[in-house]
């Protein structure tokens, strides 16, 4: 795979720095969406409905979307490489606290404190490595971090699966939450001290900045697109579970986790994808990702797993694609404060993570799986007519731009 390829390189070449990074992002996803694999289960336990058992997906997506453009002005005042550690030990607090839940209200909740924790570590690590690593090694550092996140997202799920089938699904939480404490500790420990951080002085006039942004039309047009981005891929994931749990796959929890090695083939395109963004444009590779994810959407509603699974795998690519085509024109078309702008893309994009585990559920109820399907068609459909009418052709590109390439989790 070309992820843990680029990844293994990276340690390989600077092992003692990047390795917390690496962690870091790891941490970060590991926790997120670490419920999808056991929503059937969990409707089981706590005798829920679909539409509130997915609100502890709903709920973690929710918290980030919440705190995602707040994490940088904290880390600003107080240190980043504070802010990355105490983040990763709450969420460790956090995800066993989802251990001890009684009920269906309690585990949404510890799930929402999750969301709120999340940003400190991923939103704050990129800042920390441009911040403090070499220019000429910043972006290695920034993608092997980001190829952590690939592999904590994919791990939380298949552990949660595993666990869950062979034990208990509290222990899936436990087993999670002292990881992440675990990784706390490395992280106050391995990461280095920060030697360019600087206290933000700047009065800083946050509302207006972020009112900008949102009236750039380019721009509201992006966070739209991240929007649909996050809610096909959660929407897919989430009720694709409820689907094969019931006849006539009947898959267990732990083969309901294995299904998200799709995921990281999803992810092993995304290399290129940058190579296609720049030769084709961006709006070209939006709209020929939102044609992947019609067409993975509709295999998937084949009465056979293995053909289910090509669907999937196909809807992952086109949402990788789009998604780094989406963060990528970011840089192009915001001309002051990118930073904020891609704060604000981020609670876009998770609060439609939020939107995509919910609002599948009474189409299910009602449909079924092809009611679900359908609906992820639409969107993607209003993917492809966003980057058509909302982007130009051409935009010319504002110096200084860096551009930042980031992955669903």
């Amino acid at each position: 795979m070309a992820t843990v390829k680029f990844l293994l390189d990276s340690l390989l070449e600077h092992p003692p720095r990047t390795a917390p990074v690496v962690l870091a992002g790891f941490c970060a996803f590991l926790n997120l969406f670490v419920t999808q694999p056991i929503l059937p289960l969990l409707a089981a336990i706590f005798h829920a409905g679909k539409a509130a058992v997915s609100l502890t997906v709903t709920a973690a997506t929710f918290g980030v979307a919440l705190a995602a453009p707040f994490a940088g002005l904290i880390a600003d005042r107080v240190g980043r490489k504070q802010v990355i550690v105490w983040s990763a030990a709450i969420l460790g607090l956090t995800t066993l606290g989802c251990a001890t839940a009684n009920n269906l209200s309690w585990l949404i909740f510890w799930r929402f404190l999750q969301g709120l924790a999340t940003p400190g570590v991923f939103a704050v690590t990129v800042a920390y490595v441009n911040d403090e690593w070499p220019a000429a090694r910043a972006a290695s550092a920034v993608g092997a971090y980001v190829s952590g996140t690939v592999l904590g997202g994919f791990s939380g799920r298949v552990l949660a699966g595993l666990l869950s089938q062979y034990l208990n699904w509290r222990w899936a939480f436990v087993v999670v939450g002292l990881i992440s404490l675990g990784i706390a500790v490395i992280l106050w420990w391995g990461l280095p001290a920060e030697k360019k951080f600087a206290v933000a002085t700047r009065r800083s006039h946050f509302l207006l900045d972020a009112l900008s942004h949102v009236r750039n039309r380019r721009l509201l047009a992006t966070y739209v697109c991240g929007f649909c981005v996050l809610f096909t891929m959660v929407a897919l994931f989430t009720y694709v579970t409820f689907h094969l749990a019931a006849p006539p796959f009947l898959l267990s929890p732990g083969w309901l986790g294995s299904i998200f090695c799709v995921y990281l083939v999803g992810a092993a395109v995304t290399p290129w994808a940058g190579r296609g963004i720049d030769r084709f444009g961006h709006r070209k590779a939006v709209m020929g990702a939102s044609a992947l994810g019609v067409a993975g959407a509709l295999v998937s509603l084949a009465p056979n797993v293995w053909v289910i699974l090509v669907g999937l795998t196909l809807c992952s690519c086109g949402v990788f694609i789009a998604q780094s085509a989406a963060v990528s024109y970011i840089g192009t078309v915001a001309f002051h404060n990118r930073a904020l702008a891609v704060g604000i893309y981020v609670s876009f994009y998770y609060a439609g993570g939020s939107f995509g585990s919910s609002a599948p559920a009474w189409l299910w109820d009602r449909f079924g799986w092809p009611g679900c399907v359908g609906l992820i068609v639409c969107v993607q459909a209003t993917l492809a007519m966003i980057a058509t009418f909302g982007w130009p052709a051409r935009v010319a590109k504002p110096s200084g731009t860096a551009y930042l390439r980031t992955y669903p989790e």
